[in-house]
């Protein structure tokens, strides 16, 4: 849970698994090197406890003492993905499963490592080779192994030994047999059981490692020593070679003994994972203070808990949500969120209380992808660059290739006839992405991931497009210059740059068979490509290449019903989706790279999501940048986003202090990037030294309160006036090296008098000091953003949106024009 209401998932279950052979075609005789972020800030947080450890000579017939595998990220951990590299290998020559990894996370005590009873592993998708919990003893077949004994390993109730999974105490008992799902299944999984070395013997993955919020059964970042110290976990690697555990040369037509049989488990290599803690560490008798808003601040914010719940008398808890929900809750004045993490600000409104932004967090939006693709000499490789423009955003935004509302298999509807199935043949694309000429249409995701809440940050997505006018035309009905048009279900105005949901307003039903005698089911757009919970849901299941895309029918121990895909074999993984930064370098998933208005290719990095922030202009309320996507030039990325957190003045003191708090640690010691909880993730660009001064100057309005009686009001916007009497409000600053200047500390409301109501100085423009030596920084404690921050947000959440709970249940297009409604009567509201 991220402290959010669930939306309504995509139907079914998994389908059943395919054969062995039909996918073992598929895999690959090179590297298996996931897309890992391109430019994303993630080396310098990888590599301060990167781990590397050597293999050894084995004992039946494969020598690993050349082998080197390296782990780029052991400490700090949390549910993640770290970089996993090798070199030293043989190349592998078939698809068998020798000369390979498989790769495993294990839990154990103390310093002497997991036993093989400790790993997630077994039940991967695909029946990937040695990927089994299986174990044959001497003479029992063909992957028999000496060194397994009866006594040793359990029998199931056909009479198969297996290795039992063990969880930690208190999680339950250990599995009854080696296709157990109590714990884990092919779906969730992190195991990768087949990594095939590539031709020089080396090799690169991402693997996702599981905190204990993730996987309460490993309990990484829960279990404690005596004395109080985190319980390590483990990450193991083991190398396969060309020999049987019983030292014979293994023949390709064989099944692959597994890889926590004895003979190929003790060539392990154990790696110790150090994971953060998974509670904060705060009283919990301490009273709450509410923070709710933008899923862009989630992962800073839950940093830093541990460390502003360190002093003070109240702990402060998240609720995500959407920015709008955040900003009525700060106005309201009977909320139990007093601050509000938003995009936009809060717009002044006649008669209400002031309300000051502190700019807290610089991040933005990614297009992050995992995707493989095929070569023409049989390879799987990993895309590690892609491009988009905002046509071709457009048009996965549209539904307008067939294949993303449709079973591929049924062809293309009339009604997207001469439509390129899918991306990769559309040639606008291939223009900008010549290396994925040649591939077959469903070598590619179906759809692009998209989250289903109203947020700011689909706003930012569709200014960002309909700001291009090829994409606008396009919209609007115009061919492109190939002859691809639009879907016919997006004309008549269902698109705008004030949309603030991702519309799936395709609604077109097909039909799958079931089975003879039973009436076909229905499905439409929304199976094919399912909404996601919010971005790191997303980022998480691009990550695993699966988002629940269901079109197939299967039954089920209910009757018919339509099931999701399969979770593809790594080599075959294809998706992407619109995430936040911070969680596609979190997962180290690539990064498009998208036009800015120089129509130069960027991805988000430190330096071009600052340079984005010195170019964006004042919103309507001074001090407070605004997101103009369109007009991004001179190395600014286009989708960068300014958090702000926003709070009244209409506050009881006591709060407005903790929430000036708030605002001064995001000022100062959250903003050394780091993996440490209190750290700034990496994900996120450190603040500009102007706007940490203007943070500074909101907590010092924020805890002076509301103007005294005498003082104007009337619904005009600024900060014209210095509430704390301390000076620094004025007019919004200049910019700085790489960021931007800060100007007021962004007051919304009725407008401030007294002392400081002009002339005062803009906050300093020196370069932002990231020294660690110079900061203190905490390090410890925190929630992770998975974590249930407390029981009262789903009070809060229950009144927020109970309405909107209901709509979701409804057709998209019911969605469209109620939630349309509501989105124009609330601008209206704020605008006043």
């Amino acid at each position: 849970m991220r402290g959010r209401p669930t939306p309504r998932m995509s139907p079914g279950r998994r389908r059943v698994t395919a054969g062995m052979g039909c996918l073992l075609s598929a895999l690959v005789l090179a590297v298996l090197p996931l897309p890992r972020g391109a430019d994303q800030a993630q080396a310098a947080a990888a590599e301060s406890s990167a781990v590397t450890k050597s293999g050894a000579k084995g004992v039946y017939g494969d020598d690993f003492s050349d082998l080197k595998v390296t782990v780029h990220q052991t400490e700090n951990l949390s549910g993640q993905a770290v970089r996993v590299t090798w070199t030293g290998g043989k190349p592998a020559t078939d698809t068998s499963g020798t000369n390979s990894l498989s790769i495993m996370q294990c839990w154990g005590d103390g310093e002497s490592g997991p036993d093989r009873t400790q790993c997630e592993y077994g039940l991967s998708s695909g029946s990937q080779p040695g990927g089994q919990r299986f174990v044959f003893l001497t003479g029992n077949g063909p992957v028999s192994d000496p060194l397994e004994t009866g006594s040793a390993t359990p029998v199931d109730k056909n009479g198969t030994h297996y290795v039992p999974f063990r969880p930690v105490a208190g999680q339950g008992d250990a599995t009854t047999s080696g296709t157990d799902t109590t714990y884990f299944t092919s779906e969730d999984t992190n195991a990768v059981p087949y990594v095939p070395n590539d031709g020089d013997g080396g090799g690169d993955v991402a693997f996702e490692v599981k905190s204990a919020v993730e996987q309460p059964a490993m309990g990484c970042g829960a279990r404690k020593t005596s004395s109080g110290k985190i319980q390590p976990c483990w990450l193991v690697v083991v190398p396969r070679g060309t020999h049987d555990p019983d030292g014979t040369a293994h023949q390709p037509s064989n099944q692959l003994a597994s890889s926590i049989s004895r003979s190929t488990w003790d060539q392990r290599i154990v790696f110790r994972l150090g994971f953060a803690p998974v509670t904060d560490n705060c009283d919990p008798d301490k009273p709450e203070r509410g923070i709710m808003g933008s899923e862009l601040a989630t992962d800073v914010i839950t940093s830093w808990q541990s460390a502003l719940c360190r002093t003070g008398a109240y702990r402060f808890s998240f609720t995500q949500s959407g920015e709008g929900q955040a900003r009525d809750a700060v106005t309201s004045g009977d909320s139990v969120a007093g601050l509000a993490m938003t995009v936009d600000p809060v717009e002044p409104v006649d008669g209400a209380a002031q309300v000051v932004h502190a700019p807290v967090a610089v991040s933005g939006l990614t297009i992050g992808f995992v995707w493989m693709y095929d070569t023409q000499d049989n390879r799987s490789l990993p895309l590690t660059g892609l491009k988009l423009n905002q046509r071709l955003l457009a048009k996965v935004l549209t539904q307008s290739y067939p294949f993303s509302v449709v079973d591929p298999s049924a062809g293309t509807p009339d009604y997207l006839s001469g439509n390129p199935e899918s991306i990769v043949k559309d040639p606008e694309f291939l223009r900008l992405n010549p290396g994925l000429q040649g591939q077959a249409a469903v070598n590619s995701p179906l759809g692009l991931a998209v989250t289903l809440d109203n947020t700011d940050s689909a706003r930012l997505v569709w200014k960002y497009v309909l700001a291009n006018t090829d994409a606008r035309e396009f919209i609007g009905g115009k061919a492109d210059p190939w002859g691809m048009k639009v879907n016919p279900a997006y004309k008549d105005g269902v698109v705008s740059d004030s949309l603030d949901f991702f519309p799936k307003a395709d609604l077109t039903p097909s039909a799958t068979d079931c089975a003879v005698g039973v009436p076909k089911i229905t499905y439409n757009g929304q199976d094919v490509v399912p909404y996601t919970n919010d971005m790191h849901d997303a980022a998480l299941k691009i990550r695993r290449g699966s988002i629940g895309t269901a079109y197939k029918c299967g039954s089920t121990a209910s009757g018919y019903k339509l099931v999701a895909e399969d979770r593809p074999i790594p080599t075959k993984q294809r998706q992407y989706g619109i995430v936040d930064n911070a969680s596609a370098v979190r997962y180290q998933l690539g990064a498009a790279a998208l036009p800015n208005a120089d129509g130069d290719y960027l991805t988000p990095t430190n330096d071009s999501l600052l340079k984005a922030v010195a170019e964006m202009p004042d919103s309507d309320v001074a001090g407070v940048k605004a997101p103009d996507p369109g007009k991004m030039r001179d190395g600014a990325y286009p989708l960068t986003a300014v958090v702000y957190a926003a709070s009244s003045l209409d506050q009881a003191k006591d709060a407005r202090q903790d929430y000036a708090k708030v605002m001064r640690y995001a000022a100062g010691a959250g903003q050394t990037q780091g993996t440490a909880k209190g750290e700034l993730p990496y994900g996120y660009a450190p603040l500009p030294t102007a706007m940490r001064t203007q943070a500074e100057q909101a907590a010092d309005r924020l805890e002076k309160g509301a103007p005294d009686a005498g003082a104007s009001s009337g619904g005009t916007s600024g900060g014209a006036g210095d509430l704390s009497g301390t000076g620094g409000g004025g007019a919004a600053g200049g910019s700085v090296a790489g960021g931007t200047g800060g100007g007021s500390a962004g007051t919304s409301g009725a407008a401030a008098g007294g002392a400081g109501a002009s002339g005062t100085a803009r906050p300093t423009t020196a370069p932002t000091e990231t020294d660690p030596a110079k900061q203190n920084v905490a390090q410890s404690g925190g929630y992770t953003p998975s974590e249930v921050l407390g029981l009262i947000r789903w009070v809060l959440l229950g009144v927020l949106v109970a309405g909107g709970v209901a709509a979701l249940a409804g057709p998209v297009m019911l969605r469209l024009s109620v939630r349309g409604a509501a989105s124009t009567d609330s601008r209206a509201g704020e605008l006043g």
